[in-house]
């Protein structure tokens, strides 16, 4: 257990040392989400005024939307460092090496959450700038970058499993923009579940998305709903295991294929 730990570690350790040399590459990733602050925050800021609209202001509601949206688009590019690696000749250099197996995907889906931590408080920080307020104090904040966290680590190891089947940059970018605007879409990010038509009510229902975003949504209020809080995490949770299941199952199969 401590020699898989400490090729976890190191794992995560390479790819923390990759991004300290190019750290800009976090302000590419925050293009869209800022955007869609800025612009959008603007754009729909009189939606309040709509019958069913409990948050006074469009900033405060879309805050947390848009934290959880950045996690969800930076973490589906995570499976772009697993090509790059195979086309460099890397992972076929990591598999005759003794580093435990699991240690590459467990260091690198640390690095993701990490990398999502980071991106949600800067995304939170630019929030204040902009008015936004989080009424409900340091522990639905908590709440907000645990629930981002297990989203985007879920992601990334999605997007790893994928990496690993499809072995091409292009198939990997093209999934990765057409899954995040119907989710996105499909959530309470840009408008309340309640105002949405019956059909979409029902998919936000089951999409991991707003499971994240209604956990954001408690940032909002005094009075932290504990039980949804709770479902949302465990349901967060076992989507981030079932995701790391099938990236491990995918890099067996690359493993009996080269």
């Amino acid at each position: 257990m401590s020699i898989a730990l400490t090729n976890a570690f190191q794992i995560t350790t390479r790819h923390v040392r990759a991004f300290l040399r190019q750290p800009y590459y976090i302000a590419g990733t925050l293009v869209q989400p800022v955007i869609w602050l800025f612009l959008f925050g603007q754009l729909f800021r009189r939606a309040t005024e709509l019958p069913g609209f409990t948050v006074g202001s469009y900033i405060f509601f879309l805050a947390p939307g848009i934290v959880v949206m950045s996690a969800m688009l930076s973490a589906g590019w995570s499976g772009t460092s697993y090509v790059i690696d195979m086309e460099r000749g890397v992972m076929n250099r990591f598999l005759v090496s003794p580093v435990r197996r699991g240690a590459l995907i467990g260091g690198q889906l640390v690095y993701q959450a990490g990398m999502v931590l980071l991106q949600s408080l800067i995304i939170m920080g630019l929030s204040l700038l902009v008015g936004a307020r989080f009424a409900g104090g340091i522990a639905s904040i908590l709440v907000l970058l645990v629930g981002t966290m297990l989203l985007g680590t879920a992601f990334a190891a999605f997007s790893n499993a994928l990496a690993l089947i499809l072995r091409k940059q292009e198939s990997l970018i093209a999934l990765n923009v057409t899954l995040v605007l119907p989710l996105t879409f499909l959530s309470s990010t840009l408008l309340p579940v309640n105002l949405m038509p019956g059909w979409m009510q029902v998919v936000a229902r089951f999409n991991p998305v707003n499971w994240a975003v209604e956990l954001g949504r408690q940032t909002l209020s005094s009075n932290i709903d504990w039980p949804l809080v709770g479902v949302h995490l465990a349901e967060l949770l076992a989507l981030m295991l079932v995701c790391a299941w099938l990236s491990i199952l995918a890099f067996r199969a690359y493993r009996r294929s080269v």
